[in-house]
């Protein structure tokens, strides 16, 4: 047993170094520094199995060990074990089962990356940045990733409740979730705002993205668009492949989409448009919002850089790594970065981190949020030159992760239309209500979309329940927030459009509701308040023939 347990580290390690550094093995230990590291390591390693006072099992140390490897390296290279490996896999077979979020840990607890469109979780209101802090009745706080999906799945129709924190609001928010197979449609929604302006909302870039993509826009192309909104918020990002060939369709031959710089010259790499694209020279406004990362932030910052597109909404997240998986011999994975992503311009997407701390890492990034949201300009005075690079056309954007957007439209925090939507309100009262009242609801509106989206209105009584709903749940009471049923009554034309746009959700599924959510969405309707500015943009595209710009960056 000591025999295996002599060879086993360092045949991982080996491993380890051998395929992620792309060296032989030879060369992965030739240098003196590497080689004395590896057997100190090494010899640790036997110390603790072979001395300790009790038997320890050889995985899980040498698994720890990897983990804690990374930790040292930047906040998202991870070590992704087989029996998570295999479940990654299935999630991108077109369908699996589960309850339908994306999440990451941060710190101790899981925190909702997105939800999956069309899934369980979207249903029933949860949303990106929810933190889960219990499952059933047990804690969920300290559990790691793969003990958290344990839990959350299970067999379709049954159900999981989840405690959720949510930024904002004081006590915990239960749902219970009915789990079911998961849609991967990454277009959640296509649909014309008007005659001459469509919509396309896209929930995160995986391979069948850019094919989604292009069947919506000849769809769209065909009702008359002749101008588009490409909604990329609360999207975490994805297959990159999938984000170049979007940009390369909105602009014309020969423009940089995405470049990558890394240590090894494998690593590195330079994307640019090639001709034929289907949507080359109309204008295009891109909503983002802080959720918005990776892949997202390529498509946002390729084209804000090459001044193809309008940016409207929150600076993104900043996450601007490229990761290889390298598969270790027991089939789990090391997700390493390899290189790091730059737009057009030069500008790192990534936000600054120093060594593992993960802490400071979410801290710093965060620091600076209210500024970039409620005070744009004393951000962009604060900003060192260094960080300030120039568009195609001379435009100034700016660096220092993420991507700030042309057009900053900051959510109004003190309203009760906010603390409504902080606290799920009107979801949560659609479901009640809908559930004492289905029959009737079915009967009447039942393969009616069209009809339902056109005529149905809150009437004075589903008014009046709604209130008295939002009475029970403490919003007119509320020490902090003392919103009162006048504030109610004078948003009643906004809040009865949101109660609509759960209701049509409930009859029609997530598609129907999106078309109401933005009837009232204000960085949607700030956004078609500024075609004029990008049919500016789009402008400088009319006319290629002669373009001295086309060329590479």
């Amino acid at each position: 047993m000591k025999k295996s347990l002599r060879y086993t580290l360092p045949s991982i390690l080996l491993l380890v170094l051998g395929i992620v550094l792309g060296w032989n093995l030879q060369q992965a230990v030739s240098n003196t520094d590497t080689l004395a590291s590896l057997r100190k390591l090494e010899e640790a390693f036997l110390t603790i199995t072979q001395r300790y006072v009790d038997p320890v099992e050889p995985e899980p140390l040498a698994e720890e060990a990897i983990r804690a490897m990374l930790t040292e390296l930047d906040p998202h290279s991870v070590y992704i074990t087989a029996e998570e490996m295999k479940e990654l896999r299935e999630s991108y077979q077109g369908s699996f089962g589960g309850i339908g979020i994306w999440f990451e840990m941060v710190e101790d607890t899981a925190r909702v990356v997105a939800t999956i469109s069309g899934g369980p979780s979207e249903a029933v209101g949860l949303q990106p940045g929810d933190r889960i802090i219990a499952i059933e009745d047990s804690s969920a706080v300290g559990l790691s990733s793969t003990e958290i999906q344990k839990r959350l799945k299970g067999p379709e129709g049954t159900k999981v409740k989840v405690t959720i924190r949510r930024l904002g609001v004081r006590e915990p928010l239960e749902f219970v979730i009915t789990r079911g197979r998961i849609p991967l449609y990454t277009v959640v929604a296509a649909y014309m705002l008007d005659d001459r302006t469509g919509y396309i909302r896209i929930s995160r870039f995986a391979m069948t993205t850019y094919d989604e993509f292009l069947d919506h826009l000849d769809r769209l192309k065909r009702q008359g668009m002749d101008r588009l909104v490409l909604d990329l918020r609360g999207n975490p990002g994805g297959i990159m492949e999938a984000a170049v060939e979007l940009v390369d369709e909105l602009l014309p031959e020969g423009y940089t989409i995405v470049y990558t710089r890394g240590r090894i010259a494998q690593a590195e790499m330079t994307r640019r448009s090639s001709s034929g694209g289907r949507f080359e020279t109309q204008p295009v406004i891109v909503l983002v919002d802080r959720h918005s990362a990776s892949a997202s932030e390529i498509v946002a910052g390729a084209l804000q850089d090459n001044d193809r597109a309008l940016i409207v909404g929150l600076r993104t997240f900043g996450k601007g790594l490229v990761q290889n998986q390298f598969p270790l011999s027991d089939g789990s994975v090391i997700q390493l970065t390899v290189a790091r992503y730059y737009t057009p311009s030069g500008r790192l997407i990534q936000t600054p981190y120093h060594g593992g701390d993960i802490e400071d890492y979410y801290r710093q990034k965060f620091a600076d949020y209210e500024t970039t949201v409620f005070h744009p300009e004393d951000y962009i005075h604060e900003i060192p030159d260094s960080l300030k690079f120039q568009t195609v056309h001379g435009r100034t954007v700016f660096g220092g992760g993420g991507i700030l957007p042309d057009i900053v439209v900051p959510p109004d925090t003190n309203s009760i239309l906010m603390e409504i939507s902080r606290r799920n309100l009107a979801s949560t009262f659609i479901r009640t209500w809908f559930n004492q009242h289905e029959q009737a609801i079915r009967q009447q509106w039942n393969n009616r979309r069209d009809a339902f989206m056109a005529s149905f209105t809150v009437d004075d009584s589903m008014w009046q329940a709604f209130l008295d709903y939002a009475r029970q749940q403490g919003l007119f009471s509320d020490a902090t927030h003392p919103f009162t049923i006048a504030q109610a009554e004078a948003h009643r034309e906004t809040l009865s459009i949101l109660l609509k746009a759960y209701l049509a959700w409930q009859l029609f599924g997530r598609d129907a509701s999106i078309p109401l959510f933005n009837q009232i969405d204000p960085v949607v309707q700030e956004a078609l308040k500024h075609w004029d500015r990008a049919e500016a943009l789009a402008a400088h595209f009319a006319s290629q023939a002669d373009n001295p710009l086309r060329k590479g960056r």
